[in-house]
């Protein structure tokens, strides 16, 4: 397989923003360079989804849940990630890009291939941008997901643990779900 030019060299947000949505799916930007992600199960699809469908149902007319959707983290050196489920103020949905300060949770269920970065990197990276909230869920064996939650301290910009939930999931202010996730 021969690698295409464009990901050996640093690219800027106008570039980036210059491509089709069908260019950025699968694909990340950190610090100017594109990562490539990797693909996905069905089962990593379906909790996405559910969550996301969850969450849109209970956050009220102020926030939307969505999966597949890049969050611009910072413009230079350009880093968009595209968390897993994202939740945001509602009045942005036609804002392009999102912005961290549009956001309050970011979601990424963790697959193999992803281990590092959803469990270390990224948790580094969203906490710096700012984003109140962040999920990391965890795919085991036993089909019955593992749910860590984080949330920022301000003063420090670091993420502390949250609670852990073993198949369900509940939200943190200012909505509330309960979601047993336990057969996906």
């Amino acid at each position: 397989m021969v690698v295409p030019a464009w990901m050996h060299t640093r690219i800027s947000a106008e570039e980036y923003d210059s491509w089709s949505e069908k260019q950025c799916v699968g694909i990340e930007i950190v610090d100017g360079m594109v990562v490539v992600g990797p693909s996905t199960s069905k089962r990593h699809n379906r909790l996405a989804r559910i969550l996301a469908n969850a969450l849109d149902a209970a956050a009220g007319p102020d926030w939307n849940a969505d999966t597949g959707f890049d969050v611009r983290l910072q413009d230079v050196a350009l880093t968009n990630r595209r968390p897993d489920v994202t939740v945001y103020r509602a009045e942005t949905i036609d804002l392009t890009p999102t912005r961290p300060e549009h956001v309050l949770l970011v979601v990424e269920v963790v697959s193999p291939g992803s281990e590092t970065t959803d469990r270390i990197v990224k948790v580094d990276q969203y906490a710096k941008a700012g984003i109140p909230f962040y999920w990391r869920i965890e795919q085991a064996p036993t089909g019955v997901p593992i749910v860590c939650t984080y949330v920022l301290d301000p003063a420090t910009k670091g993420y502390r643990d949250g609670e852990m939930f073993t198949g369900v999931i509940k939200a943190a202010a200012p909505f509330s779900v309960t979601v047993d996730l336990g057969t996906v």
